[in-house]
């Protein structure tokens, strides 16, 4: 069994998704088959069920993983140590970030590479989904977790998951009891939404056309977390992505649909860069932390 088996297993084990798995690997959807093939039958064993649609791990399969990541993760750490080309006390990672997902998702993750490499700076930028693009390509930026790009072939997108985006509202709103709101309901609601700048505002305002909603938009705000403030202080509503906010006894979250906003949050970077151990690990990180969502 080499490292390479164990990378690619690893890669489709998380995703479940040839395309996506060689996308990360940034191989082919025929190399990455044969290299798992060769890893199943090295080990005797079907890891993987291919006979529906959506790819499962097998019983064999969970089994494997179960036993391998933790020694993969030593191996990464090893080879960081090894090979960081910057002492690690110069050692550092520039990230861009919409504001979603710099109110949880980002912190977390810049908390664990900080926790297995004390020595690592990190520069973290929240910016619009234009503006990242942007910074990657001048190389100011040397990762970003974001969506995807229009019309920037020079970019590399590797989706990590579909997230929906809910309703908030104060638990004194009117709507703060409903179980679900349709997007036609927010016609001439008083509401906070993201500057339209942002990629998200951008499809919610396609939404609302859609329903034939005109919500009045009385507050923007470039950053999720003084949203949920506002709101909570306020009569105000606000759609902000399901991971970035949880419903309290002072917040309430409402999925919404007719139509279901949704988005595809992913990770970016320039085709072609060098990207040190360090900044690879803090992908896996972010990897990792999406998954750990399912």
């Amino acid at each position: 069994m080499e490292l390479r088996h164990i990378r690619y297993f690893e890669a489709l084990a998380e995703t479940l998704n040839f395309t996506r798995a060689a996308e990360r690997l940034q191989v082919t959807q025929s190399t990455l088959s044969h290299q798992i093939r060769q890893l199943e039958d090295e080990v005797g064993s079907e890891l993987f069920d291919r006979s529906t649609k959506r790819v499962r791990l097998t019983e064999a399969g969970a089994i494997l993983r179960s036993h391998l990541m933790p020694a993969l993760d030593q191996i990464d750490r090893g080879l960081l140590a090894l090979r960081t080309e910057e002492p690690r006390q110069t050692a550092l990672v520039r990230l861009g970030t919409t504001p979603s997902f710099n109110t949880r998702m980002v912190p977390q993750c810049v908390s664990t590479l900080l926790e297995n490499q004390p020595g690592v700076r990190v520069a973290v930028e929240e910016l619009n989904a234009a503006q990242i693009a942007k910074r990657l390509l001048s190389g100011h930026l040397d990762l970003a977790v974001s969506y995807r790009p229009e019309d920037q072939p020079r970019l590399w997108f590797e989706p990590l998951y579909n997230e929906a985006l809910h309703l908030v509202v104060s638990a004194s709103h009117p709507l703060a009891k409903r179980r679900r709101v349709r997007m036609v309901e927010l016609h001439q609601q008083r509401m906070v939404l993201l500057p339209r700048q942002f990629l998200t505002r951008q499809m919610l305002d396609e939404c609302f056309e859609a329903a034939g909603s005109q919500p009045q938009v009385v507050a923007e705000l470039n950053s999720v977390g003084p949203m949920i403030e506002l709101i909570r202080q306020t009569d105000l509503a606000g759609i902000i992505p399901e991971t970035a906010v949880t419903a309290g006894p002072d917040l309430s979250v409402i999925p919404l649909e007719e139509p279901r906003p949704m988005r595809t949050p992913g990770l970016l970077w320039t085709k072609g860069a060098t990207r040190s151990p360090v900044i690879k690990h803090m992908a896996d990180i972010i990897r990792r932390k999406a998954g750990s969502r399912h």
